[in-house]
Order: structure tokens, then C-alpha cells, then sequence
């Protein structure tokens, strides 16, 4: 029997969403305070995906700017009616909260995406849309009971129609379920589909940690009521334990393939090393069938594989990309993210052709801001990356380097810089907002390589000043503060290239010459 691997997509993507245009499959993740936003997926075996792009790739689109630590971009949805595909979803722009809905659409789903069409009077987040059978679009979303809520977190799922022409909401607004289990609490992620002449609700509730779950309510009519099935929650992990390999499953979406079968794309994480979460909240592939009506997700399973049957299609790879960038192209690879939309020009590929430049902006990355960071996905338990740098600083406050970030709070800098008696590297570790340096050594050198590898929690860092001539600066360093669990948040960890003057103007850069990333035994 043919098999595949959960993730479809390991790291840092969650909240995913997908809809089928002929043979092909399209797919979307939230992006939160990173930019671009919102990755979008192309495949055509539901298995293997390649990116094409982000939806929100123009700073015109999104800005980002101060926006906090785990907040921007939430839970997007994608579908696609009469040659044009919809994403809708949330910018949370404050802490405490504050939000707003928009779409955008493009004829092609690599882009170029229209510039956000923003919904007034759309509360709560997670918002989806329905192509009806008559011609009507219908948004749902979550949002607090206008009667106001019984009980902590409590939230219910509404409707309003959509009228695409005057891009506004109209009609009233309907509550349509506020869950499956009594005092359910977070509900939300809801996507309405009719199917047989059902109209199907399927949404999240518990919370996005360890008692997420799916639930599934229907109705003959759009507006409800809606009943739901016994047999909720469809799908869920939270009774499997701390020590089971694949937990806080939910936020789930389903479509249906061109052979007739049906699957559904939802959000897990895989902690390691303890109950961990490094990696975020990953993108899983899970086959339902329906039963009397309501679908029962792998059956006599009833829970995500970590190994399952492949999908009834023709398995179609992608060309396989290469696990080292040169910085060879005019355009940056769409792995690489920054922190929040960039303002000014404080990176180049251009400048010194070959090589990545990052110029010392006064921001750091230990705050909310928009540093000089260029940065990926952790996809992997154990990974190696290293780099290749050229970076020489000018003042006491300049430095360069390679960090894997969490947030602003949690951190580690591998960072080359100088004081009054020289130029060093030092390995400094950031756990709630305290710097703590793991090693130091001193060297005056123009090139640095710079390596870490990590074998689960346990992280080395190392150095040389002739490729693989590696010297250790610290090791057996503990990972677990770029974790969720530690550091809180919603966010996986990444891992990248950094240049800042701490707080001074500065006219000095870094330049970069590759980098290289790999997962270990996976």
C-alpha cells in the first residue's frame, strides 16, 4: 500500500484552508505578524505541494508595523467561483485584540492579488464564504453573542450575506451554533459548504492547545437552525495524552477530490523533547467517508496517522529545491520571511550580486519592530543550517549574525560584534526578555561560518573561519524556550540572518553569501 507522512506541510502553517479547481488543489495558511502573508500551496495529489507565492506580497496590501508578537494575519480562508479565487480572513492589529475582515481575489492564484476589500460591521475572526446554489455568497464567523456571553470565551457562529458587487455585507445577521459540547468555549474557524442539499457547519472549538477539536452541525436551511451529529467532536486528540505524537488537532477544512473521495486539511502540532511545541501548529491530511449524512474521519481510526494511505490520485512531485540558497536570483526565495512589513530598503541582492545584504537598521530584534531579519521556518525536529558571513562592526552596538527567534522575549543570537578589547562571537540565549550569554570567543576575522545543529532540544553552535573547520562556541544548549509551551503565542519558530546597530544610525552592513538548512533523519 502506498503511503504518506503527516505533515503536508511541517512547521510554522496553521489554520489551513483549501479548495479544488479541476484537477488541482490550492492551499492557504495563516502568516500572523510575518511578510509576506499568507502562503499559498499548489498541488495536485494533496500530498505534495510546492509554494507559488503569497497572497499578501505588496506592503500596499498589509501593513504590518507594530504589529504585536503573535497577532497580524489569522485564519484565512481560500475558494474559488467563476474564475476567481477568494482568500478572506483577519487582520488583528492590537493586543487587546482589535480587528478587522477583508478579502482580496486574483483570476490566477500566484498573483497578482487584489488590494484588500475591507468589511465594516464584520465582528470576530476566522471568516469564511459560501458560493450558494442560487447565485448568494454567505460569510460566516465567530464573534461574542450579541445577548453577551455565558461564560469565559464563549462564542457563537453567525451569517450574513455578501453582495460581491457592492463588496459590503447586507441582509441581517443570523446566529447560527455555538458548538457541540455543553459550555463548549473558543468557538470559531467556521466553513459552510452545501453538499446533497445540506448545509454542512463545521468548526473548531476548545481552543487551538490540547482540547481542540472539530465539530459538524447541519441544516436544510442557510440561516438554520442547525442540528448537529452525536457522534461530535468528528475529530479531536485531546483524550490521547501528552506523550502522543500528534496533539491540539483542529481548525479543519475538507474537500472533494476529483475521484469522488473526501479529505480533510486541518492544524496539529508534534511536540519533542517533552510536551514542546518548537514547531508550531503544522498543516495535517486526514480521509473522511459519510455515514447517514455526516462524515466519520478515518475510519475504525477515528484520529490523524502520522503514516496513512495515499489519496486515490496520481502521485505528482514537484521538481525538489535544493536546501541551499546561493542568493543568486533577482528575487528572494519564498521561504524566506521578514518580521512584520519592511520599511525601507535594508536588504539587497542586487548590491553585491551573489550574496544577501542586510544593512544595520537602529531596530533590534528584541523588540516589537521591523529589524534587519531575514528569516525561515523550523520545519524539523533535528535540523542543521549554516551560513556563510561577511560582516566586520564599525562601533560597540553593531552586530551580525544568525538567530533563531520565537519572539522578541525568546531567542538565541549567534552574534559577531566588538567591544573596547576586540571582536568576538558570542552565543547569547533570550528567555523572557533576559539576555544570558551561553559563549563567547574572541576573533578578528572579515568571514565567519556560522552552524547550528539540533538534535531535538539539544542545540550546538558552532563556528569557523575555514569551511568545516568547525570550533564549538556552546552545545548541549536546551531548545525549549522557542517553544509555545515556554515562550506562549501562536507562532512557530524561525530561524535566520540579522544585522542591527542596537539603537544608533549606522551606515555598515553584512553581507551573506548562502545558507543552508536541512532536517536530520526525517
Amino acid at each position: 500500500m502506498k503511503t504518506f507522512k503527516n505533515p503536508i506541510l511541517p512547521g510554522f502553517y496553521p489554520d489551513p484552508s483549501i479548495c479544488r479547481v479541476g484537477e488541482d488543489y490550492y492551499l492557504v495558511t495563516s502568516s500572523f505578524e510575518y511578510f509576506p502573508g499568507v502562503p499559498i500551496f499548489h498541488s495536485k495529489d494533496l500530498v505534495n505541494w510546492r509554494q507559488i507565492g503569497h497572497v499578501l506580497d505588496r506592503p500596499e496590501q498589509l501593513n504590518l508595523d507594530q504589529t504585536p508578537n503573535s497577532r497580524g494575519i489569522y485564519a484565512p480562508t481560500i475558494r474559488y467561483h467563476d474564475g476567481i479565487f477568494y482568500m478572506i480572513t483577519t487582520f488583528v492589529v492590537s493586543q487587546t485584540g482589535a480587528r478587522r475582515n477583508f478579502y482580496v481575489t486574483a483570476t490566477d492564484p500566484s498573483g497578482p492579488w487584489s488590494d484588500p476589500n475591507w468589511l465594516e460591521d464584520a465582528p470576530g475572526i476566522d471568516p469564511s464564504l459560501l458560493f450558494d446554489d442560487d447565485g448568494k455568497v454567505y460569510y460566516t464567523g465567530n464573534r461574542k453573542p450579541p445577548e453577551g456571553p455565558k461564560y469565559k470565551k464563549h462564542n457563537e457562529i453567525w451569517l450574513q450575506e455578501l453582495d460581491l458587487k457592492k463588496k459590503q455585507l447586507v441582509g441581517d445577521k443570523y446566529s447560527l451554533w455555538d458548538g457541540a459540547l455543553k459550555n463548549a468555549h473558543a468557538q470559531e474557524a467556521p466553513h459552510l459548504y452545501k453538499i446533497n442539499g445540506w448545509y454542512y457547519l463545521i468548526i473548531a472549538e476548545g481552543g487551538t492547545g490540547h482540547t481542540h477539536a472539530v465539530t459538524i452541525a447541519r441544516s436544510k436551511k442557510v440561516t438554520g437552525p442547525y442540528e448537529m451529529t452525536e457522534t461530535n467532536p468528528i475529530l479531536t486528540h485531546r483524550h490521547l495524552g501528552n506523550d502522543h505524537p500528534i496533539v491540539n488537532v483542529g481548525h479543519a477544512d475538507i474537500v472533494e477530490t476529483s475521484a469522488g473521495d473526501w479529505w480533510m486539511v486541518c492544524l496539529a502540532s508534534r511536540p519533542y523533547g517533552g510536551y514542546y511545541r518548537n514547531l508550531g501548529r503544522e498543516s495535517f491530511l486526514v480521509p473522511f467517508t459519510w455515514e447517514d449524512g455526516w462524515p466519520v474521519v478515518n475510519p475504525g481510526k477515528g484520529m490523524i496517522e502520522e503514516e496513512m494511505a495515499f489519496p486515490n490520485l496520481k502521485e505528482h512531485k514537484w521538481p525538489e529545491k535544493s536546501y541551499m540558497d546561493p542568493f543568486e536570483s533577482k528575487k528572494l526565495d519564498d521561504q524566506w520571511n521578514f518580521l512584520r512589513t519592511p520599511r525601507g530598503d535594508f536588504w539587497s541582492l542586487s548590491e553585491r550580486p551573489g550574496y544577501l545584504r542586510l544593512k544595520l537598521k537602529k531596530e533590534s530584534i528584541l523588540e516589537e519592530e521591523n529589524p534587519s531579519f531575514v528569516a525561515r521556518r523550523q520545519q524539523h525536529k533535528s535540523f542543521i543550517a549554516v551560513t556563510k558571513m561577511e560582516f566586520k562592526a564599525q562601533t560597540n552596538n553593531e552586530s551580525a549574525g544568525l538567530v533563531l527567534l520565537q519572539n522578541h522575549n525568546y531567542q538565541f543570537r549567534m552574534e559577531y560584534r566588538k567591544n573596547d578589547a576586540g571582536n568576538f562571537l558570542c552565543l547569547v540565549s533570550r528567555e523572557d526578555g533576559k539576555d544570558e550569554t551561553k559563549g563567547k570567543v574572541a576573533t578578528d576575522v572579515d568571514t565567519l561560518y556560522l552552524k547550528v545543529e539540533a538534535i531535538g532540544q539539544s542545540y550546538t553552535f558552532s563556528y569557523a573561519t575555514t569551511y568545516n573547520k568547525w570550533e564549538i562556541l556552546a552545545e548541549n544548549i536546551d531548545g525549549t524556550i522557542l517553544s509555545t509551551d515556554v515562550a506562549g503565542g501562536f507562532i512557530g519558530a524561525y530561524l535566520g540572518l540579522y544585522a542591527s546597530a542596537n539603537g544608533e544610525k549606522s551606515k555598515n552592513y553584512a553581507d551573506f553569501d548562502w545558507f543552508e538548512y536541512h532536517g536530520i533523519n526525517e
